[in-house]
């Protein structure tokens, strides 16, 4: 399976206090990702919005938005599936209806940020 995380948006999913210290809810969403993908085998792909600084998962790719504003990784996540040579074999992890719907036209399959987070091994 492949999938492509809208990172803030399944991080914003469950308010823990994440906001005072946002690296750190960065850190642990990418751990916790690698682990899926080391766990299952899964390719995965996690893009964040904000500033690049260091994070270094063994196997989930960690990109950062190409441009700072609104919907940044919203708009890269949405181009990556639709340059995708097989964007049906995507899944794409957001609770946010515009980006779901810009990526499903394009074939992609939306599983919403709160459950997949619950998921996600701890």
């Amino acid at each position: 399976m492949r999938w492509i995380v809208d990172g803030m948006n399944v991080i914003g999913s469950r308010p823990d206090g994440w906001w005072r210290d946002r690296p750190g809810a960065m850190r642990d969403l990418a751990r916790r990702l690698d682990e899926l993908a080391e766990r299952t085998g899964d390719e995965v792909t996690v893009v964040f919005d904000g500033k690049p600084f260091d994070l270094e998962p063994a196997r989930a790719r960690v990109l950062f938005a190409t441009r700072r504003g609104p919907n940044a990784a919203d708009d890269d996540i949405a181009r990556m599936v639709a340059g995708d040579a097989d964007p049906g074999s995507l899944t794409v992890v957001t609770s946010d209806a515009n980006l779901a719907d810009r990526v499903r036209e394009h074939g992609a399959e939306v599983v919403g940020a709160r459950g997949f987070r619950q998921d996600l091994p701890e």
